[in-house]
């Protein structure tokens, strides 16, 4: 009896083991898992074999037809999306706010910082030969706040941050960036994205990154979706919005993915203002495509 008990106590830690891993493997890499299991027949006169027939057809028709939470699907995404933005009084702000603004954050993160880079020449080389209409992705982790402008600044040369109109387009939360008029439009200004919390990766926001990479532009993304917690130490779950952005995309994009540390000493978690006199940024690049 004590002997049967052990083995039922066993049985089940390992169940519970199994499917603690199991929502592990689906939260990190958002894998859908379909089990295929089927409705249990009920025959005991409560239903009739015809509703559950109905029933089960109902089920089969949500299943192939209905975008589920969990899934990816293609959605086809407009190069005119936002035809605001492709004003030529937007497109002039751009080109005196972008480079401005890239060129302060070059100076702050090179002068006022020192900056340590490792195989930069890929993305040096992507975009200064990347084909006309020829997307290009780069993903990071996310340490601070300002990683984006800080991180990005530090990785150009002065003479591709005056290319505005070839300089990446990035995401921010309504919340964060988005509060006010005046945010708003400055963010709108230097190229941010905005995306609210919670409404998916099917969203305008999504849409309009999209059709930045649909035009052959560049797209920044945190797969993250958030900062670190615990200074950059390890890395949150990846979410689905950088699959989305590869799959929609009319042409396969580049896509170049680095990790940084140290501008959590810059922009502590907390901080209003970032730091100097740090030696903090080391930045390694990979190749990808």
């Amino acid at each position: 009896m004590v002997s049967g008990r052990w083995i039922e106590t066993g049985a089940d830690l390992w169940k519970d083991r199994a499917r603690s891993l199991q929502l592990r493997l689906r939260d990190r890499l958002r894998v859908a898992v379909d089990h295929h299991r089927r409705r249990p027949k009920i025959y005991d006169g409560y239903l009739s074999s015809t509703v559950e027939r109905w029933l089960q057809r109902f089920s089969d028709f949500r299943r192939d037809t209905l975008p589920s939470s969990s899934t990816l699907y293609r959605k086809k995404v407009s190069k005119d999306i936002d035809p605001e933005a492709d004003s030529v009084l937007t497109r002039m702000l751009q080109a005196v706010a972008v480079p401005v603004l890239g060129n302060v954050c070059h100076v702050f993160m090179h002068g006022l910082n020192r900056v340590q880079i490792y195989g930069a020449e890929k993305l040096h080389q992507v975009l200064e030969n990347r084909m006309e209409n020829k997307p290009l992705i780069t993903v990071s982790n996310h340490v601070a706040a300002m990683d984006d402008p800080l991180v990005i600044a530090a990785l150009l040369p002065p003479s591709v941050i005056l290319d505005a109109q070839n300089l990446r387009w990035t995401l921010c939360a309504t919340d964060r960036c988005f509060r006010n008029p005046v945010t708003s439009a400055f963010f709108k200004h230097v190229k941010v994205l905005p995306v609210s919390r919670g409404d998916g990766i099917y969203q305008k926001g999504m849409d309009m990154a999209i059709s930045k990479l649909n035009r052959g532009g560049w797209v920044h993304i945190f797969p993250e979706g958030s900062r670190s917690r615990d200074g950059g130490k390890t890395m949150g779950s990846i979410k689905r919005g950088i699959g989305r952005l590869i799959l929609d995309a009319d042409n396969l994009p580049i896509v170049i993915p680095f990790v940084h540390t140290g501008m959590q000493d810059i922009m502590p978690v907390g901080a209003k203002l970032p730091r100097i006199g740090k030696t903090v940024c080391n930045y390694h690049f990979e190749d990808g495509e």
